[in-house]
């Protein structure tokens, strides 16, 4: 199974800079559809979120911009399940023009399973653990992405005297 398509839509004219290219936010608003896409798919929807009181929140994301995404462009968001545990989830989205595989950003994401009474976290469901894990043993050969795990900083970059 390649990565699943989870978000399709054409690059809006709100959405682009004086430059005719997609801004930044809007990038990850794409992301944050394809997110919400995925939770449908994995049985955490509105409904489910609605009767169990559970949902998933972000924890941290890395948006890497790697092309120029311009006005009126058909596109899509691949995304690959990289692991999970009984709270979390690491996934990669991809950002495409349809149909073609050349990746225009990537964005990777850890997303926590929360109910939210407390908020606090919590363990998914059986289901959902069912479904996470038949995704991942379906996406099982695709190759890693070239940018998960990436860390900012500059070469030889030193702290400032006042850093400890």
């Amino acid at each position: 199974m390649p990565a699943l398509t989870t978000y399709t839509t054409k690059i809006q004219p709100d959405w682009v800079d004086y430059n005719g290219h997609l801004r930044d936010a809007f990038y990850l608003l794409i992301f944050s559809y394809a997110t919400d896409a995925l939770m449908d798919r994995l049985g955490l929807d509105s409904e489910n979120r609605e009767a169990s009181g559970h949902s998933l929140f972000t924890l941290e994301l890395h948006l890497n911009y790697l092309h120029e995404v311009k006005l009126g462009a058909d596109v899509e968001v691949h995304t690959q399940l990289i692991a999970f545990d009984s709270k979390r989830l690491h996934l990669y989205h991809s950002l495409h023009l349809v149909g073609d595989e050349k990746a225009l950003a990537g964005n990777e994401q850890m997303l926590l399973h929360v109910d939210l009474a407390g908020p606090r976290s919590t363990p998914f469901s059986e289901a959902t653990q069912a479904r996470l894990s038949t995704l991942i043993a379906a996406q099982g050969e695709l190759p890693r992405p070239a940018l998960l795990g990436r860390v900012i900083g500059l070469p030889g970059q030193q702290k400032s005297p006042d850093q400890p």
